[in-house]
């Protein structure tokens, strides 16, 4: 909405400052930051209002959470698609269709969590939305959002598959690649689902991978920059800086209220949200790979439970002592704020491998 306000600046010359992508990234960090500063403490005394106990804790987990998570109430994940939807329609250039088909996913994904969210409380039990269901609408959302950006690209290669490492590599996939789309957005928001169990825990992987996709969408949308690091241009991708500054604001603002002990779970509203955004983005910017690298602690976490279910199927017995892999941990006798920290320097580190895959190629 503010990048309109260019056009007046030979009238007004200050005016110019808003058709830079930096200064409004700049400008989406901060106001989806200060949206949850405000409204945050609102926002939590009216779920904790209509939730009474909070968010149902299963008691087939670690023992403590029975004693520390008791009455704490979920769905902050509202506050974060505040901030977001906020920020993003203030400083993006709402011509560009990769925000909207960004957006409306994020939204998307978030309704999908908040139905979920609230049939846990209103039932008292931590079973929500039948497994079926809420996967089939993810399924659904991520493939319309798909063929959205497949239209929105290049008819060249806006079907095509970027390796990292590799320059020049561009597999096309064809009709194909809505599949692949789909498998990397649902697998992406489920991900980060499951790795949202901890204070903390996911909020700070989910910004800093969003803070490694602005400067990807950055650097992809520039025809210089990408020439330059020789990954493949996709024009119109850099307006998507604004929406990953918009999630990294809002996703500090949220930590401000969900830091150990926390005031406010995000709930399935805002971990599907986040993570079907991130996938989004990945997809848009032709850097899915890079997404699963970046987001590796996502990954493992994924992977413990598929490990722990098929282990158990197959010989009766269980790999880990509980799964998701925190959940390992505190069952070993890990202090929450251990696995947290962590867990954050290990998706700190896994950033800076994805990064070095921008120029080594």
């Amino acid at each position: 909405m503010l990048y309109w306000l260019y056009q007046f600046s030979d009238q007004f010359g200050a005016l110019n400052v808003f058709r830079y992508l930096t200064f409004r990234t700049g400008g989406a960090v901060m106001t989806a930051l200060l949206v949850a500063f405000v409204f945050g403490p609102a926002v939590i005394r009216w779920l904790r209002s209509r939730q009474g106990n909070g968010q149902p804790i299963r008691t087939d987990g670690p023992e403590s959470h029975v004693l520390t998570k008791q009455g704490t109430p979920t769905m902050g994940g509202v506050l974060i698609l505040l901030g977001v939807g906020v920020a993003t329609l203030l400083w993006a250039d709402l011509s560009n269709g990769y925000v909207w088909a960004v957006l409306l996913l994020t939204l998307g994904y978030g309704g999908l969590g908040f139905a979920d969210d609230y049939l846990k409380v209103s039932r008292r039990h931590h079973a929500g939305l039948p497994g079926r269901s809420k996967l089939l609408g993810q399924v659904v959302l991520a493939a319309l959002v798909s063929g959205w950006i497949i239209w929105l690209g290049d008819p060249a290669d806006s079907t095509g598959l970027a390796f990292p490492f590799l320059k020049d590599l561009l597999v096309d996939l064809g009709l194909f690649y809505i599949l692949f789309a789909v498998f990397v957005i649902v697998g992406a928001s489920n991900a980060v689902n499951l790795t949202d169990g901890l204070d903390g825990l996911a909020i700070v992987p989910v910004i800093i991978a969003a803070g490694v996709f602005t400067l990807i969408a950055y650097l992809v949308g520039n025809t210089v920059f990408a020439d330059y690091l020789q990954i493949h241009h996709v024009p119109g991708t850099g307006e998507l800086a604004v929406f990953c500054g918009a999630l990294i604001g809002a996703g500090i603002g949220f930590l401000w209220f969900n830091a150990p002990p926390a005031m406010v779970f995000m709930g399935d509203t805002g971990s599907l949200a986040m993570g079907g955004a991130l996938g989004a983005i990945a997809v848009v910017t032709k850097h899915e790979f890079v997404l699963a690298i970046v987001g590796g602690l996502f990954v493992l976490e994924t992977v413990s439970v598929i490990v722990q279910v098929a282990s158990f199927r197959l010989t009766g017995k269980r790999v880990f002592r509980m799964a998701p892999l925190h959940h390992h941990f505190e069952k070993k006798g890990w202090a929450e704020p251990t696995i947290v920290i962590r867990f954050w320097i290990i998706a700190m580190i896994l950033a800076l491998v994805g990064l070095s895959t921008l120029k080594l190629r």
